[in-house]
C-alpha cells in the first residue's frame, strides 16, 4: 500500500468527522477497524484499495475472527470497511465494492441463566394485597407451574383451565393443543384471582388475566 491509499483513509475519516458529524469516539472506531484493514492489505501485498477482491475480504474476515474477534466486532468491521468502498466509489477511486457479498460469522447465542429455587420464591413473595397483585403472583405461579410461553400465557380464557383436574388446555404453535398440568400453587393462586377478577374484568371479557383496564392483557 501506498502513502496515497493511507491519504484516503485520512480523508475519509475527515469527511466523516467534519460533513457526517460524527463524534470523535465513533471516527476513532472507523480508524481502528480501517488501520486493521490496511495492515491485512500491506501483509498480503495488495498494492492499493481498488486491487482488493470479494475472496481477500473473506479472507481477512476469516482471519481477524480466527484471531478472537466476535462475531459482532467482525460485522462491525466489515460495515465500516462496505461504507469505506462506497466513498471510494463516489470519489472515483473503485469500481466495485469488495465487501458486498461477505458477511461475518455468526456470534454464539447465549441463553439466559434460569432462576433458582430461592429466586422464584423471592420472586413469588409478592404483597397480595390488592387485585393486581394477586393477579401478578398467579401469572407468575403458572408460567413457573407449567412452563408456558408468555404469549400462551397471556391468550388463556377462563375455560382452557379447569382448577378441579389441576391441568389446562393451550393452543401453542401452529394451533397445536396440548395439555398441561398445574401445580399446587399455582392452583391456589388461579383461585385466589379468580375471587377478585370480576373486580377489574370487563362485561363479557373472556381472558382469564385482565388489566387494570379490564381487558386481556
Amino acid at each position: 500500500m501506498s502513502n496515497t491509499e493511507q491519504q484516503w483513509l485520512d480523508r475519509y475519516l475527515d469527511h466523516l468527522r467534519f460533513q457526517r458529524q460524527y463524534s470523535p469516539r465513533t471516527v476513532d472506531s472507523y480508524r481502528r477497524d480501517l488501520s486493521r484493514l490496511l495492515s491485512f492489505c500491506e501483509a498480503e501485498g495488495i498494492e492499493g484499495w481498488a486491487a482488493l477482491s470479494t475472496r481477500q475480504m473473506r479472507r481477512f474476515s476469516a482471519q481477524v475472527h480466527r484471531r478472537g474477534l466476535g462475531g459482532r466486532s467482525v460485522a462491525r468491521l466489515l460495515s465500516a470497511a462496505r461504507s469505506f468502498f462506497h466513498y471510494l466509489a463516489r470519489e472515483g477511486q473503485v469500481t466495485q465494492n469488495p465487501v458486498t457479498g461477505v458477511s461475518a460469522p455468526k456470534s454464539p447465542r447465549k441463553l439466559p441463566e434460569p432462576l433458582d429455587t430461592d429466586q422464584m420464591a423471592r420472586l413469588l413473595a409478592i404483597d397480595a394485597s390488592d387485585p393486581l397483585a394477586l393477579r401478578d403472583l398467579a401469572l407468575m405461579e403458572l408460567l413457573y407451574s407449567s412452563g408456558l410461553r408468555l404469549s400462551e400465557l397471556v391468550s388463556l380464557d377462563m375455560g382452557q383451565v379447569d382448577l378441579r383436574a389441576a391441568a389446562l388446555r393451550v393452543t401453542g404453535k401452529g394451533n397445536r393443543q396440548r395439555d398441561l398440568p398445574v401445580g399446587r400453587y399455582a392452583i391456589d393462586a388461579l383461585r385466589r384471582w379468580q375471587v377478585v377478577r370480576g373486580e377489574l374484568a370487563a362485561a363479557g371479557e373472556s381472558a382469564l388475566f385482565v388489566s387494570r383496564r379490564g381487558t386481556r392483557l
